[in-house]
């Protein structure tokens, strides 16, 4: 093959579909175990030496753990042994790794804090233990009372830690803001009412994802709870049609306003919102509903607390660590982990096998996977698309790229249908290629680049010089057999520090226009407008899945701003403002009635599940984009003010079709104008933007239309 230029972004499906016969039968011979990618992008042929290194490294552990473990899904077992545990006849066995340390004991409520009283023994793994003799069979520590582990370190000085694998902390602010670590033993443990409707059972075809935090959804001024979610949050989400709910900031995190991205005890859940048994029945009541859901997991850093987290557990900055600068991420001030080492792979494998099985979770979101990717971490490092970059021990993180290959491994052998999603800006090729074939074995990564585009445009691009080609592009541009979660917003856009949609769409006259009292002005009609075309054509153009945060359905004014020294320690912006939505005389009504329509919608025909779609449309002067997906046509006019009568489209199917879907009508806020009972589209067979049909349709200014072929 001639040498050509590599590529310099991740592909869309035309790109392959139009460049990727590109081999021939004797390089396909050549292709070594590992590196089965090859087949779906020879560009990675120069580097497919590193592809069979990366996945003989992850072989040779799956070997090693297969040996020395009974298996990786076996290894990630940890939890029932390390820690404390209850046995049948009431006797406590404690476990826990703490190499450097020369002495350990646990002290508590239980013993009076006596140090000496109930000493453990070390093994040559670094691994310290004791059973606590039961009294008559009842456990020697009180459920519900506080304890801690002490340790000796090797320079002679004594220090206490919260066990790393404790199940329960808590905080009294009133006394210290650091945590105290609970021994949880309840009399009863919760009974899963609704285990008969399987994982598989609820996994979604289509995924359609809704991102909350537990904490700020209550509209009153303070912490919410997992029960009130419960009760409150989840009928709204079921209502709204979303099957996939996504929970922030579970994992315990020391500082409120961190949006939960610095742990300090990762199995225990946080105790802001309530008890473990609370959150098992927020869980259940979802599987109730059908509805599958995923922790947003932090295994990318951790909080540098130590009193109340691992850092300097055993008096060294190396044990679940790197030592020296290597351990430290400068820009989120926090500690990072050494994948490479036996006891941390065990330590987070087993952290991922707990939430399955403890809380019975369906999946994850991980976090920072970018900063775990590359030895920059990301920071002052932007990416241009070139392989180069994706490759090469001097960029590349080998070991964690190693654990995040072993992860997605051992949590789709414990079952198929565990979804993984990981939040990537880098493009790396194979995120979400199985492992077999040279991949990291993740489900989905995150288009992080369209919500980038959406602030873009709105911060810095007038509405008459929006490039339809540019945004094609970045709502397309994904790489071949690689799904994708499509989202206009996130958590990350309603920070305080940028804007929601909705905010930089309509912030000038939100509090004062919203209302159906008032004059519908030139800024409100343009902002639900835009709002919705922008969620609709993300949604169905952008991707395999498509991603929510909480609130942000129904245009939720301002941003979202933690308690914090800054603020003044308010809850005025860490909330969620149902009352705006609920309050029928507001124009918010309008956005969540179109965001449910949405989900509803792509529920019946299946976008999100199809082949991506192909766009035969981007005219710059008419403003106008159309394609076709799922079957469906999708007619787009983002046009500041022309309206088009007896617009020809083309579409491939012959037929008739009618409107399933239309932004503008009075429901969604909208100036209903066109008439759907008269609205009848019938193909002629005549080429047209290659495709084999043409139809003509009345398409006003800044509307979505969704057609489908009649039956």
């Amino acid at each position: 093959m001639a040498a050509v230029d590599p590529p310099t972004s991740s592909f869309s499906r035309y790109y392959f579909e139009n460049r990727l016969n590109v081999m021939t039968s004797n390089q396909e011979d050549e292709i070594p175990e590992g590196a089965g990618i090859l087949r779906l992008d020879s560009w990675l042929s120069p580097f497919k030496f590193d592809l069979v290194k990366r996945h003989k490294t992850a072989i040779d552990w799956i070997d090693r753990l297969e040996r020395d473990e009974g298996g990786i899904v076996k290894f990630s077992e940890g939890y029932n042994s390390y820690g404390l545990h209850v046995l049948e006849n009431g006797d406590i066995v404690y476990r826990e790794w703490a190499p450097n340390a020369i002495d350990a004991s646990i002290i508590g409520d239980f013993n009076n804090w006596n140090r000496g009283q109930y000493r453990m023994t070390k093994d040559s793994y670094g691994v310290w233990s004791i059973t606590l003799p039961s009294n008559n069979g009842v456990p020697l520590i009180p459920h519900n009372t506080k304890i801690k582990l002490a340790l000796t370190l090797s320079n002679g000085a004594t220090v206490d830690r919260l066990p790393a694998w404790i199940k329960r902390v808590t905080q009294d602010l009133s006394v210290s803001p650091v945590y105290d670590a609970i021994f949880w033993n309840p009399p009863q443990m919760y009974e899963w009412k609704y285990d008969n409707v399987t994982r598989a059972q609820r996994h979604p075809l289509s995924a359609k994802i809704y991102e909350a935090h537990v904490g700020i959804s209550t509209s009153e001024l303070r912490v919410g709870t997992y029960n009130e979610f419960t009760r409150d949050t989840l009928p709204r989400i079921h209502k709204l049609g979303y099957n996939v709910i996504q929970l922030m900031a579970v994992m315990e995190h020391a500082y409120y306003a961190s949006f939960g991205y610095q742990v300090t005890s990762f199995f225990a859940v946080s105790s802001r919102y309530g008890t473990p048994e609370d959150l098992k029945y927020l869980i259940d009541e979802a599987h109730k509903l059908g509805m599958t859901v995923l922790l947003d997991v932090v295994h990318s850093h951790a909080c540098k607390n130590v009193l109340d987290g691992l850092n300097m557990f055993d008096g060294t900055d190396y044990q679940y660590f790197h030592g020296g600068p290597k351990g430290y991420h400068s820009l989120w001030d926090s500690r990072l982990f050494n994948y490479g080492k036996y006891e941390v792979l065990r330590f987070l494998l087993s952290n991922l096998r707990f939430y399955i099985d403890e809380y019975h979770f369906d999946g994850f979101r991980f976090d920072g996977v970018t900063s775990m990717l590359y030895t920059h971490h990301g920071i002052g490092t932007g990416f241009s698309g070139g392989y180069h970059e994706y490759f090469g021990d001097g960029n590349v993180e080998p070991e964690a790229m190693n654990y995040l290959i072993l992860a997605n491994y051992m949590l789709h052998k414990l079952d198929p249908n565990i979804i993984t999603i990981a939040e990537d800006v880098s493009g790396m090729p194979g995120l979400c290629v199985p492992m077999e074939l040279g991949g990291v074995g993740f489900d989905y990564r995150l288009a992080m680049a369209i919500p980038d585009m959406w602030i873009k445009l709105l911060k810095e691009v007038n509405d008459d010089d929006w490039d339809m080609g540019k945004i094609v592009f970045e709502l397309t541009n994904r790489r071949y057999k690689e799904k994708t979660v499509a989202y206009a917003e996130s958590h990350d856009q309603a920070l305080v520090g940028d804007k929601t949609l909705a905010f930089w769409l309509m912030d000038k006259e939100m509090y004062t226009n919203m209302s159906d009292l008032s004059e519908l002005t030139p800024i409100i009609d343009r902002g639900i407008a835009l709002h919705k075309i922008i969620r609709l054509i993300t949604h169905t153009l952008g991707g395999e899945a498509y991603l929510n945060f909480e609130g942000n359905e129904f245009g939720h004014p301002e941003w979202l701003d933690f308690p914090r020294d800054g603020n003044g320690n308010s809850f005025w912006y860490a909330r969620r403002q149902w009352n705006v939505l609920d309050d029928q005389l507001l124009r918010y009504k309008y956005l969540n009635e179109f965001d449910s329509a949405m989900q509803h919608t792509e529920e019946k025909y299946g976008w999100l599940r199809s082949e991506p779609a192909y766009v035969s449309l981007k005219h710059e002067g008419d403003k106008m984009i159309v394609f076709e997906r799922a079957g469906l046509l999708f007619i787009f006019n983002l046009h500041p003010t022309q309206s088009y009568a007896d617009y020809r489209v083309g579409v491939q199917i012959p037929g008739q079709y009618r409107i399933v879907l239309d932004s503008d009508e009075k429901k969604f806020g909208g100036h209903a104008r066109i008439d759907h009972d008269k609205s009848k589209f019938f193909t002629t067979p005549f080429a047209w933007n290659g495709r084999d049909n043409f139809l003509q349709v009345y398409i006003p200014n800044r509307v979505g239309l969704v057609l489908a072929k009649v039956d």
